[in-house]
């Protein structure tokens, strides 16, 4: 039931983002677009009542409900930024805004650091709302299903700082112009 609820919650963040760009964009109602893109964090927290109400309800623990909060730890600390390139590309395309620009070289690495705190912070996220559940159910044979999350969550962040040195090192080239 929980994946259930995860990929409807996911579904329902980006219809709740595509409404509101639609609202925004198409039918030239920013306010009902902005109510719309603000329905997204709402959506997580339905999905976290879910989860505590399933745990509370004798519900034994798997990776599905791991799979949640590491889910709500990435669209907390994402969701604005996820939501700002959606709105960016749309109002490229539909209202003649132009484009961001491509990131290359030091710029790029420096675009890679930037996601290392949000990355931090969905781990944070994540395993608060970990901790949150097993305190919550104080069951360790119901739970011990999430402790196998938190070192994912450190692989997690161990990939995205990789990521920014490997940049760093590394850095990405401009493609080279034909002609």
């Amino acid at each position: 039931m929980i994946l259930a609820a995860i990929i409807a919650c996911e579904v329902g963040f980006w219809v709740a983002i595509i409404a509101g760009l639609v609202a925004r964009y198409g039918l030239n109602r920013p306010r009902l677009g902005a109510m719309l893109l603000l329905a997204a964090p709402l959506i997580d927290l339905i999905l976290l009542l879910l989860v505590a109400v399933d745990l509370l309800r004798g519900g034994t623990a798997s990776w599905h409900h791991g799979l949640a909060a590491l889910y709500i730890g990435i669209s907390v600390a994402y969701g604005h930024r996820m939501i700002a390139w959606a709105d960016a590309k749309v109002a490229t395309r539909f209202r003649g805004a132009a484009p961001r620009p491509a990131l290359y070289g030091s710029a790029y690495a420096i675009a890679c650091w930037k996601d290392v705190p949000r990355t931090l912070l969905a781990a944070a996220i994540a395993a608060a709302i970990l901790g949150g559940l097993i305190l919550l159910v104080d069951n360790a044979e119901r739970t011990s299903e999430l402790l196998g999350f938190f070192p994912i969550l450190g692989v997690i962040v161990g990939i995205d700082l990789l990521w920014a040195i490997s940049y760093s090192v590394w850095p990405k080239r401009a493609p080279v112009a034909a002609g």
